[in-house]
């Protein structure tokens, strides 16, 4: 039997996997990856290996996250008849102020991570439904959770309060930041690839269907766009990013709207979508010649732009910013506008670097340097289960 670890994360109508061999120095290496799409309405398989190999079928019977887990299995299963699955690590969006570390699951785990709900109430129960899931599929198999929030555990108290009465912050309510697995795949990446700028002041941009920024000094988080939930910071698809709180008052007071449809308006009917009237998709703005659809790829640049300036001064200065994401790793236009827009700060970006979607996007007498790195949370959390089964 050859061992190997399980990486999940759990959506609310999609369980994307990586399923990684583990080497001789423990340390993973992917064999195949993929998710299970439109699960409750029309699921679909579709994988990918190392070796080329792929597969693209329709799952008519399985509806639920463990029927997906089930039907991944039997896939792994058929695929590698000699796997042992070792441990299975998933992505969680909410740790909360308790966790900032991957930690191995038990029912004393699952009901703390239960209690971030109201934190996270779109996304912390399909983390924990996953969980149970693989709890089922893997019997007596080390279950570790690896945290959104737990990267942005080292901000300074002035970047992780609100200016509410005290007792609020005791609650929970503080600024906790997300994407953090995927600012801890490309700090370690820098460590790897540019240690100078590891040590530096750092601003990365997680740029896609949902976007945030981070500053990062010395390879440790400092602040970040996302607030206490993952609405704030930048417009995002489908989510308007920062708000006056003074909206929502109106909505409830003058529409008479409910907490639930202001939610399903600012998490669905927001951000590029509700902007452009046309779609949540980059790639559909950057076709379209709509003037609403140029509008809202131009506040997006522009809130880019204004939160890269407001990083830096946490920062105190600024060595590289780091582009990654669906949006921040493809898309060209984006990138030569928002950092045309900067050479104030000492950004200079290299119009055909840029347009060949290299890793170093700079001029070569750029004072910031810019890079491009794809991010890979699933490898992240591969390597905190591998740590787990040392």
């Amino acid at each position: 039997m050859v061992d190997h670890v399980l990486a999940l994360n759990a959506g609310s109508s999609s369980l994307k996997f990586g399923l990684y061999e583990l080497a001789e120095n423990n340390l993973p290496c992917v064999r195949w990856h993929g998710q299970i799409e439109r699960l409750g309405d029309a699921p679909r398989l579709l994988a990918k290996s190392t070796d080329g190999q792929t597969i693209n079928q329709p799952l008519a019977k399985t509806q639920s996250h463990d029927e997906a887990i089930r039907a991944f299995l039997e896939m792994a299963r058929e695929q590698l008849p000699d796997i042992n699955i070792r441990a299975v690590g998933h992505r969680v969006v909410h740790g909360g102020a308790v966790y900032s570390e991957p930690v191995l699951v038990d029912q004393k785990v699952m009901d703390v991570l239960a209690g971030f709900i109201p934190f996270a109430p779109l996304h912390q129960p399909f983390s924990l439904t996953g969980i149970g899931a693989a709890i089922d599929a893997f019997p007596g198999t080390a279950q570790v959770a690896c945290f959104d929030t737990a990267f942005h555990r080292t901000h300074p108290w002035v970047n992780d309060t609100f200016a509410l009465p005290l007792s609020y912050y005791e609650k929970g309510v503080r600024r906790y930041g997300f994407h953090g697995l995927s600012y801890d795949y490309i700090t370690q990446k820098l460590k790897e690839i540019a240690p100078s700028l590891y040590d530096g002041r750092v601003v990365i941009a997680h740029l896609g269907n949902g976007a945030s920024m981070c500053a990062v000094s010395g390879g440790r988080a400092v602040a970040s766009t996302m607030g206490f939930s993952a609405l704030d910071g930048l417009p995002m698809g489908t989510r308007s990013g920062q708000l006056d709180p003074g909206v929502v008052l109106y909505m409830m007071q003058q529409e008479g709207m409910s907490a639930d449809e202001i939610a399903d308006t600012l998490y669905r009917k927001s951000g590029l979508l509700g902007l452009s009237g046309l779609s949540s998709d980059m790639r559909t703005l950057l076709a379209a010649e709509t003037p609403e659809a140029r509008r809202a790829i131009d506040y997006y640049v522009f809130r880019i732009r204004r939160e890269l300036g407001a990083l830096s001064a946490a920062l105190e200065g600024l060595d590289a910013l780091v582009f990654t994401g669906g949006i921040g790793e493809n898309a060209a236009q984006i990138r030569r506008r928002i950092c045309e827009g900067m050479r104030w700060i000492g950004i200079e970006i290299d119009p055909n670097r840029n347009a060949d979607n290299g890793t170093v996007l700079s001029t070569d007498f750029s004072r910031v340097r810019i890079l491009r790195i794809p991010t890979n949370e699933e490898m992240v959390i591969a390597r905190a289960a591998a740590r787990m089964v040392q």
